[in-house]
């Protein structure tokens, strides 16, 4: 059973209850070893890390997290940033009792600070940079934090550990470099390999079928291929919803090959379907930088008289 409540400088803080924790991690091994090497002390005057976990949305970055403080047997906090979130947010929260008395209620953060716990802040880049700034002497050498709201400063404990998760996407806020020379290293991650995925998505999906499996399956590494960022969660949605489409009339199932394309088309989108088209636009709306890729080079090399741009000249001709 977690402490429910402790008392700091005569303030009596409520904590947050830690999230249940059985996660596991799948392939991309060196990575998972590089996060458990942040949290690592070496010295009785050492440090741990907090690094930044980068990539795709829906990758897996969060779930790394999770793994590595299930390995370390550690009590897992989760706080979810947001654009709007505050720095009371972050650190304590009063709430108007019932009692009409002002009560103290700590984050996850503050309670994985206090309990010597690990914290994922999680879709760091979404925060504002007065948010940040309430972290600054938590992320360097000083290892506390200052509420204002309840009028005391916390240390966090020698065992407390934090990693910081960002998305690789336009929606985000800009992190000042302050902050970013204090969330190191970099641990970028990216898309698992044909086996890793598939290991994935049958551990999530352990009833589906073998052939929605693979269908699955291919469609991710063929994006993974045409640098497009569908992930292994797109993935698992859409196979839930190909599921439950051919569980839902058992006297009259539709086709497998149609559930599965009628999941992906209302999970991921129209555009899904033509992954060679959206990646080509995708191209485009990048200034063109890459030449147009035709329906030609995905099935022909460039020197195959099948090609439709082949004009059967090899260079060696002296005419």
């Amino acid at each position: 059973m977690s402490q429910q409540s402790v008392l700091i400088d005569g303030v009596t803080l409520q904590l947050a209850s830690p999230m249940e924790n059985r996660a596991e991690w799948i392939g991309q091994r060196e990575v998972l070893k590089q996060l458990l090497a942040c949290w690592i002390v070496v010295d009785d005057q050492d440090l741990p890390l907090s690094p930044r976990l980068v990539g795709v949305p829906g990758i897996g970055k969060t779930a790394l997290a999770m793994a590595a403080a299930n390995i370390r047997q550690q009590e897992l906090y989760v706080f979810q940033c947001t654009a709007d979130t505050r720095p009371e947010d972050l650190l304590v929260t009063p709430v108007l009792s019932g009692a009409g008395k002002i009560a103290y209620h700590a984050s996850p953060l503050v309670t994985a600070m206090i309990r010597g716990s690990v914290c994922v802040l999680d879709e760091g880049n979404r925060m504002n940079e007065k948010s940040w700034a309430s972290l600054a002497p938590l992320l360097d050498q000083r290892r506390y934090v200052e509420s204002i709201v309840a009028g005391v400063t916390i240390p966090a404990h020698k065992d407390f550990r934090c990693a910081v998760t960002m998305n690789q996407d336009d929606s985000t806020y800009e992190i000042p470099d302050y902050i970013l020379s204090r969330l190191q290293p970099t641990l970028p991650l990216g898309f698992p390999n044909r086996q890793d995925e598939l290991a994935i998505l049958q551990y999530h999906l352990p009833f589906a079928e073998p052939e929605m499996l693979a269908m699955t399956v291919e469609f991710l590494q063929r994006s993974h291929e045409l640098n497009l960022d569908f992930s292994a969660r797109d993935g698992l949605n859409l196979l839930r919803f190909a599921l439950k489409r051919l569980a839902q009339d058992p006297e009259h199932p539709i086709g497998q090959d149609k559930a599965w394309a009628e999941a992906l088309e209302h999970c991921l989108g129209e555009d899904a379907l033509n992954l060679e088209g959206l990646a080509e636009r995708k191209r485009r709306e990048l200034g063109g930088n890459a030449l147009p890729l035709g329906l030609g080079d995905f099935f022909f090399d460039p020197d195959d008289p099948l090609h439709p741009d082949f004009d059967g000249d090899d260079g060696d001709d002296p005419s």
